[in-house]
């Protein structure tokens, strides 16, 4: 959680990415969304967002969600909202 916003960290290979945990589709989480590619699937309606960007990438979703600046640092994660 980030000021009570929910927010997913995922690695992928040496890269960490931090996007809010929330469907801009449907509000719904993508805690259980398959990841493959730089990409996350919400797993409720399928929609599809880079992880990088948080653009969306496929239907239904036509909203971003917010990505963030991931920073590691003497064992603590440190996180920055993009934008």
């Amino acid at each position: 959680m980030v000021d009570d916003v929910p927010v997913l960290l995922i690695k992928q290979g040496d890269k960490f990415y931090a996007i809010e945990d929330v469907c801009s589709h449907d509000g719904q989480p993508l805690t259980d969304g398959p990841i493959e590619n730089c990409q996350i699937t919400c797993p409720r309606h399928g929609a599809r967002f880079d992880l990088a960007t948080g653009n969306p990438l496929c239907m239904p979703a036509t909203e971003p969600i917010p990505t963030y600046d991931v920073k590691i640092e003497n064992d603590e994660i440190w996180l920055r909202e993009n934008g």
